[in-house]
């Protein structure tokens, strides 16, 4: 397969000049475009699926549905270590990226981490359906659909194998292996609609094609180390890997705690409309995230195709450039989350009527609120991902610390008010002070950093 950035293949032999010339202008671009089409088009038709299953299960079973779903996502989120970011980070020297067997021992201690958490997300996720079971409106009944669900959780293993394909510049791969499991999610749950699928069969039919796609994923991820030449992870020597990866550990740790933070924004407000609002609100407000993951897919996958050469860009210390290319990432991103806004507040009502029936309609003002919620966190993407490769994940940790209290602070105060609608305030208060922060601690600290080097 072709790859997208030819530069990640050989790190050593980049100088300044073919970062601009071979950069955002040609392979970056090319990834991006792979990568936003193909999550674009998984996006769209996991929205098809969304649609199918609103239509034959209705808003009360939909919003069990949905919640299913959530305990599932926000237990495995809690817990996840996001691993392929130390892994690029200790990647991007050149002491590990030349020698291989290294290179093995840092994939498998990211394997321990991956396989460990996703055993105990699964675990979590019976765990907290049971305990918020009469808080966010589930009964008894649903708990096996939980359980069911649970076990798409115990496979899902995606550090190892996204940072070997994106460190490998498989962007293509990356971009349109996701479609595989989407695309069989939409024939079955076509499929359920004309025969009448229950919610239970709507449940394994997700649970089944999540399994399929992250075994799968890990799968490319080990072929792809082991064509790189690198010895098979698995085989590795276990022992001591904190004493050869000194540090692996608290950006893994740090990373976490970040990322756990976001993760009690993005998928346990699902449950707080349900606790305040009723399980067909919480189905609402699910649509309403789902078509604005659509925009929001293209931030992530932008993150996706620049992190790994941030951290060379730092590491080598070609800081212009390295500012230009943030500031093009931010106005591209920008222009993409606009256009969705407008798009959607012009004819959303319409395309909510139209797709979901009348009886969604409602979902309409929850989408426009947080697609606005949206461009601010695509235009943070860009900045965080540089204060990561700038070594400074401490300062991410304490940004998402503070806007996670904002979000719960301004939840708090506005949904007993305006109900779901107070989410997406929320979301909006959390995503305006992510941006604002993490842009002028990365601005402040590139303009000190190539003072100091002039002097």
């Amino acid at each position: 397969m072709t790859q997208a950035t030819p530069q990640v293949e050989t790190p050593q032999d980049d100088t300044t000049a073919s970062w601009h010339k071979k950069g955002f202008e040609k392979g970056w671009l090319k990834s991006i475009l792979y990568l936003v089409s193909g999550s674009s088009g998984n996006a769209v038709l996991m929205l098809v699926s969304t649609t199918i299953a609103a239509r034959s299960l209705g808003t009360a079973a939909y919003g069990v549905l949905a919640l299913v779903l959530t305990v599932g996502r926000l237990s495995e989120r809690l817990l996840r270590f996001e691993s392929w970011q130390p892994l690029i980070r200790f990647a991007a020297s050149e002491e590990v990226a030349n020698d291989k067997k290294r290179m093995s021992e840092l994939y498998l201690y990211g394997l321990f981490l991956d396989i460990g958490t996703a055993l105990l997300a699964a675990v979590l996720t019976i765990i907290v359906g049971y305990a918020l079971m009469s808080v966010i409106g589930l009964k008894p009944e649903h708990m096996p659909l939980i359980a069911i669900y649970a076990i798409a959780i115990a496979v899902n293993i995606r550090g190892v194998p996204t940072a070997a394909l994106r460190f490998d510049g498989k962007f293509r791969t990356l971009a349109y292996i996701q479609m595989l499991s989407s695309i069989l999610r939409l024939i079955l749950a076509a499929i359920g609609l004309y025969l009448g699928f229950s919610l239970l069969e709507f449940v394994i039919i997700w649970t089944v094609c999540q399994a399929l796609d992250s075994l799968l994923f890990l799968w490319l991820g080990m072929r792809v180390i082991r064509k790189k030449g690198i010895p098979n992870p698995l085989r590795a020597n276990p022992f001591g890997l904190k004493d050869r990866f000194p540090g692996f550990m608290s950006f893994a740790w740090s990373t976490n705690v970040s990322g756990t933070l976001r993760t009690l924004t993005q998928e346990a407000d699902t449950l707080l409309v349900s606790a305040f609002a009723g399980t067909a609100w919480a189905g609402f407000y699910h649509i309403a995230k789902r078509i604005a993951k659509v925009a929001q897919q293209v931030g992530s996958m932008m993150q996706a195709v620049v992190y790994p050469d941030m951290a060379r860009m730092w590491a080598q210390k070609d800081f212009k450039i390295f500012g230009k290319m943030i500031k093009r990432i931010q106005l591209v991103l920008g222009l993409v989350g606009v256009s969705f806004l407008a798009a959607f507040w012009l004819v959303g009502d319409w395309v909510m009527h139209t797709l979901f029936g009348p009886e969604f309609v409602q979902a309409y003002p929850l989408l426009v609120a947080q697609l606005l919620a949206v461009v601010l966190i695509m235009h943070a993407a860009p900045s965080r991902s540089a204060l990561l490769a700038m070594n400074r994940p401490g300062f991410v940790l304490w940004v998402a610390i503070a806007s996670t209290a904002l979000f719960f602070l301004t939840a708090w105060l506005t949904m007993p008010i305006y109900g779901a609608l107070g989410a997406n305030f929320a979301h909006i208060a959390f995503a305006a002070l992510t941006a604002i922060a993490m842009d002028i601690a990365m601005w402040r600290q590139i303009g000190e950093t190539v003072k100091e080097t002039q002097e």
